[in-house]
């Protein structure tokens, strides 16, 4: 039983699914830009095109309508909307575009959740240094400030930044995301303070100028894996395991949900290798000031994007060289006994999504939670009938159940990644994890069900009319 307001969604990103990289006056991003440097993509493929959302929304909107979705996760483009990333030239097709969507969104009943940041800064800002750079955070409130005001009165749940963990070190520490930087042991944590910086800002704007008048909830969306020690008797993996959680969900966490500041165990690790290593220059793990605004309370729920479970251990750490690698001192291991599905690093862990809620509960004060991200892939042969899938979503959502009638945790929606195949990132269009397939050898970009968006919509049915009354404020 789910309560009677609860969010049955799925996601979608801009870079992943819109095309239309150049069309309608679109500045470039820093996707486009990775994409079209070779050899850095599958295939050297990219988002020119993806799922050409950009003009064949009105099928996503029809396969939104048969899953029988409440809510739909989106992002903006960024330079869809500020072309050099600033209010100073404001792409009003852009702006027509989102307008469209959120409306016929609303016209359906389907309420949605705009993600501002899911990756693909625009190409301007990554010129003048972009996350690394201090000033982001102001530029981040200004465009923030500009899509409240456009779309806030519209838009109830807000997401600030996606994943910003998987930004700063894919993209700033090991290259394998936009911008493709790999400058070790430091930019990834000048990256993540700077996001944070940004999203409270944002989230400032929205309380002071904006909340009162439109009634909305925002937040940002953290990545996390389960995590247990490799062998639970032994103090050394134990602590790997902590050290771990620390440096991935608690990185953001303990900022906005608990201290104001980064995990103790994060600080005081950095600052340890960074001695032992001969490191003398600046604190390589920031500080926040007093002088900025507080990042203590900046969110109004707890949004999750879960995938998949580790065994930890210490190890695989570089002793040589300042990097976040040998900071958290780390080996994670994927049991044998776990079905990995699809992508190497994605095993299927039963009861890992209800541990980290139950944790997630225990730890931050019991938040409201928007598991905003939560999947399975396919990779190889497209097979619309893909039971292994259908069992994931229901054993998945059977956890979520769990989580909110015996563990009392506050969950307030369930999107599934993703609504359609899409362009994976550095996967390219190799792996997907649509509740709809993808012909991307069309023009049209045919969209067709698979068994799993059937599932899913009769999960969704079925508890859409069993829910009870909720009185759980956000």
């Amino acid at each position: 039983m789910f309560p009677r307001d609860f969010a049955w969604g799925a996601a979608t990103a801009a870079y992943q699914i819109e095309g239309g990289w150049d069309a309608d006056n679109k500045g470039p991003s820093i996707w486009d830009t990775f994409c079209h440097a070779k050899g850095r993509v599958f295939e050297d493929q990219n988002g020119d095109d993806a799922c050409n959302s950009y003009m064949l929304w009105k099928k996503d909107l029809e396969c939104i309508q048969q899953l029988g979705l409440s809510h739909y996760r989106l992002s903006l483009s960024w330079s869809r909307l500020l072309p050099n990333g600033t209010t100073h030239h404001v792409n009003q097709q852009g702006v027509q575009y989102y307008n469209k969507l959120i409306d016929d969104l609303l016209a359906c009943n389907v309420s949605p959740m705009v993600t501002l940041y899911h990756f693909d800064l625009p190409q301007a800002l990554q010129d003048k240094g972009g996350w690394k750079s201090s000033d982001i955070a102001d530029i981040f409130d200004n465009y923030a400030k500009f899509c409240f005001e456009t779309f806030g009165s519209r838009v109830k749940l807000w997401i600030t930044i996606n994943e910003p963990h998987v930004c700063a070190k894919f993209g700033h520490e090991d290259g394998i995301f936009a911008p493709g930087l790999k400058e070790s042991g430091i930019a990834a944590y000048t990256v993540g303070h700077n996001m944070l910086r940004a999203h409270a800002r944002a989230w400032h704007s929205y309380h002071t100028l904006y909340r009162s008048k439109q009634g909305g909830a925002v937040s940002l969306a953290i990545d996390s894996d389960w995590a247990e020690p490799f062998n639970p008797a032994s103090p050394e993996d134990v602590l790997a395991k902590e050290r771990y959680l620390a440096f991935t969900l608690g990185w953001f966490a303990w900022p906005v949900f608990l201290t104001g500041d980064y995990p103790p165990v994060m600080r005081a690790t950095i600052e340890a290798q960074s001695k032992k290593l001969g490191y003398e220059g600046d604190a390589r793990l920031p500080t926040f000031s007093k002088d900025e605004p507080a990042i203590l309370g900046t969110a109004d729920f707890f949004a999750l994007n879960h995938y998949t479970s580790r065994k930890v251990k210490p190890g695989a750490g570089c002793e040589r060289m300042l990097s976040m690698k040998s900071d958290v001192d780390a080996e994670r291991v994927v049991d044998p006994s776990w079905p990995v599905c699809g992508v190497s690093w994605l095993a299927v862990v039963p009861g890992s999504l209800r541990k980290l809620l139950t944790y997630i509960k225990d730890t931050f004060h019991n938040p409201a939670v928007y598991i905003t991200e939560n999947g399975f892939s396919q990779v190889g042969p497209v097979e619309l009938d893909d039971v292994q899938r259908c069992e994931f979503y229901r054993n998945a959502i059977q956890e979520v159940a769990t989580a909110i009638q015996k563990d009392e945790v506050n969950v307030c929606g369930y999107f599934a990644w993703s609504l359609l195949d899409n362009f994976e990132w550095a996967d390219g269009f190799s792996v997907r994890f649509g509740l709809f397939h993808v012909d991307f050898s069309e023009t049209q970009r045919t969209r067709t069900i698979y068994r799993s968006g059937r599932e899913y919509a009769k999960i969704i049915s079925q508890n859409r009319s069993q829910t009870k009354p909720d009185s759980r404020p956000i």
